[in-house]
């Protein structure tokens, strides 16, 4: 009897893990997603104010600066060729930028 209810005491622990695992997997990627912008919501380097340019990784207050300082744009790789910003910089935001003609 209590050989029994060890093994369905273990066995219950073992199915139980899995549930845990499979709970904290939806959460992660829903923090993921969070962090991506919407297609129209990408932010124009040729017209944004210093707080909007602000909001990308990496760019602070002196990159937000020097990127209104070296508008207009032609297009948003130009903030590099520019060396506005690095290149390692440009990779985390140039989805999440646009460069407008006016």
């Amino acid at each position: 009897m209590k050989r029994l209810a060890i093994v369905l005491l273990t066995t219950l622990l073992g199915l139980a893990g899995p549930l845990y695992a499979a709970d904290t997997a939806p959460k992660a990627a829903a923090k993921t997603a969070a962090v991506q912008p919407a297609a129209g919501d990408k932010i124009d380097i040729n017209r944004a104010k210093a707080d909007e340019l602000m909001k990308l990784d990496g760019i602070g207050e002196v990159r937000a600066k020097a990127i209104i300082k070296g508008r207009p744009y032609k297009g948003k790789d130009e903030l590099v060729e520019k060396n506005i910003v690095p290149q390692a910089v440009y990779d985390k935001i140039k989805d999440q930028i646009i460069a407008k003609q006016k």
